[in-house]
């Protein structure tokens, strides 16, 4: 309730302020009596907000249950994320288990290594190519390695010098190295040399020597080294292996001064890895890098030249200004050039457009003349095995057929000969040899499917769909079947690549080179594979298998000659003996 105050209150402190009082405290207990009516109007106080009273706040409360709803589903995809890999191990793997569990029982029964694919060596394998990361596949392989050791051990003891040498190959694979691969490596050295007489080896080096047999297991080389692994101090055959290095040296030489690029870079890899450090190798690379800079510029002025005369329409003629004269100059240089390769293909497609010109404007003699020169430079194009049927010329079946069928005797004689200056009419096929073209063309298509694009001779989809053109060269499922297959194979090639099924990529990168040698995208191709064979080595090398990491590095190098990781990985393996 309001009162007036009164400024003559004793209260009052005389600043108009009235002091607050608690007033008499006795009176609490008494019941609360209404104050009067002092007739002011009334002042209605709103009631405190209080937590449990009925009343609700204007300001809304956070919902605490939704915010801490989000922070936990948060926290669990974040934990998801986080553990993946080790979420992943919890879900079952039945193929990669079942693989597990017969690696682990073939390790306990022995069966170490083989061919077969029942071995723990390639279950084990086969696991680790499943999940490159799984610690039991990796795992798995040591022991085996382990178990190798153990049965290399035994079989020292034995006296089986050749098994335990063999066991201790297949360790080093595995395991990569060790104190007791080089305890065993010694000790089978020594045992070698003891039953196989100092004096024979030194013999049998000798003769390798004589006869030019410098590397290889069997070469001068690899047999010196023997009698050093098990004496190092042998003065002769020390002696013997600056012989091989000497020998070596002179063929590097001779390949430099006929300017053979390839087979001086190959010596020089070969010298190096028989003897790193050999006194005249820094000369022979340094005279080896000079000749690749003054064969490289003119390999490069050769392609450039190619390339104009391409583009200039040059293609082929007398002279040696045109891009057919070029690119055989480019090759003479370097004989695997891919750029040179492919530019003799452009010059094959050239040919062929210029054919299929030739033959829209009736003038079938040039036409047949220009294809008979794309097939010098090309002849497994698909492109010109489609002009020649498109000419009256298609080409004679692959396959030779059974005697007593009258159906292909009778294609045979519908065959042209490539001789003739006209083209053939077009022959009334028979009921049969409707059905044998078809039965070709789906057979065709099936080898195209399995990947058999060029091989084998006779039921590859490429001699198939020659086949049935030779019958009926107007067939259209047979030439667009053909020229449909570079295609096919470029696909097939991306699948075997990522599947690390190299060799097949191998073959189906020649096959694509023949159906199509100027297509630019084969050099990328190529560059891809070599780069998939350079990546293989340097596993292989990681996990001490040497033998496999040379040859992975050879395919290599047959594809990109130049690739400066074919140095690298040389010195790496150098570095590992």
């Amino acid at each position: 309730m309001s009162r007036n105050r009164d400024l003559n209150d004793p209260g009052n402190n005389g600043n108009g302020r009235t002091e607050p009082k608690l007033g008499n405290l006795d009176q609490l207990d008494r019941p609360h009596v209404p104050a009067p009516d002092d007739g002011l109007p009334p002042i209605k106080v709103e009631p405190a907000y209080r937590r449990g009273s009925g009343v609700k706040s204007p300001y809304k409360r956070p919902n605490w249950f939704l915010i801490v709803l989000i922070v936990v589903l948060l926290a669990a995809v974040g934990g998801l994320w986080f553990n993946e890999s080790r979420l992943r191990n919890l879900v079952p793997r039945t193929d990669f288990d079942d693989v597990l569990h017969r690696g682990q029982v073939a390790l306990q029964q022995g069966h170490l290594d083989g061919s077969d694919g029942t071995s723990a060596r390639e279950l084990f394998e086969a696991a680790r190519a499943l999940e490159p990361d799984n610690d039991a596949a990796r795992q798995g392989l040591n022991d085996v390695g382990r178990a190798e050791i153990a049965r290399a051990d035994a079989a020292l003891q034995a006296g089986k010098i050749d098994d335990a040498s063999q066991a201790l190959t297949n360790a080093r694979e595995l395991l990569g190295g060790g104190s007791d691969v080089d305890r065993l490596t010694q000790a089978i050295a020594k045992a070698q040399v003891s039953s196989g007489n100092t004096y024979t080896l030194v013999a049998q080096a000798q003769q390798a020597l004589s006869d030019n047999k410098l590397d290889g297991p069997d070469g001068a080389a690899a047999l010196y080294q023997r009698v050093l692994a098990a004496e190092p101090d042998n003065a002769v055959a020390r002696h013997g292996m600056d012989q091989v290095g000497d020998a070596m040296a002179a063929q590097i030489q001779k390949a430099l001064s006929a300017n053979d690029v390839a087979t001086a870079s190959a010596g020089i890899d070969r010298l190096a890895a028989v003897l790193p450090n050999y006194a005249q190798l820094p000369t022979l690379r340094a005279s080896l890098s000079a000749l690749q800079a003054q064969a490289n510029s003119a390999l490069t002025d050769a392609i450039n030249q190619g390339n104009d005369a391409l583009r200039a329409g040059r293609i082929d003629g007398d002279g040696n200004d045109t891009a057919l004269a070029h690119f055989k100059a480019a090759l003479a240089i370097d004989p695997n050039n891919a750029q040179a390769k492919a530019g003799l293909g452009q010059v094959a497609q050239a040919l062929v457009v210029q054919a299929n010109a030739a033959i829209d404007a009736g003038d079938a003699d040039h036409a047949r003349q220009l294809l008979d020169q794309a097939d010098a430079l090309a002849p497994g194009s698909a492109d010109l095995i489609a002009a020649r049927a498109r000419l009256g010329q298609p080409p004679v079946p692959p396959v030779v057929p059974p005697s007593g069928n009258k159906a292909t005797a009778s294609a045979q004689q519908a065959a042209p000969s490539q001789d003739d200056n006209a083209p053939l009419p077009v022959a009334q096929l028979t009921g049969q040899q409707e059905i044998q073209v078809a039965d070709m063309v789906s057979r065709a298509k099936q080898a195209a499917a399995r990947g058999d694009i060029m091989t084998p001779p006779g039921n590859c989809a490429y001699d198939l769909y020659r086949g049935a053109l030779a019958i009926d060269g107007n067939n259209q499922q047979a030439l667009a079947g053909l020229q449909a297959l570079p295609g096919e194979v470029q696909q097939q090639f991306n699948n075997a690549l990522r599947s690390g099924s190299l060799k097949k990529a191998n073959s189906l990168l020649d096959a694509l080179s023949n159906l199509e040698p100027g297509d630019a995208a084969i050099a990328i191709s190529r560059q891809r594979l070599a780069n998939a064979w350079f990546d293989q080595a340097e596993q292989q090398l990681e996990s001490g298998d040497r033998d496999n990491a040379t040859g992975s590095l050879e395919q290599g190098r047959q594809l990109q000659p130049d690739d400066p990781r074919i140095r690298e990985i040389t010195a790496r393996m150098q570095g590992n003996r």
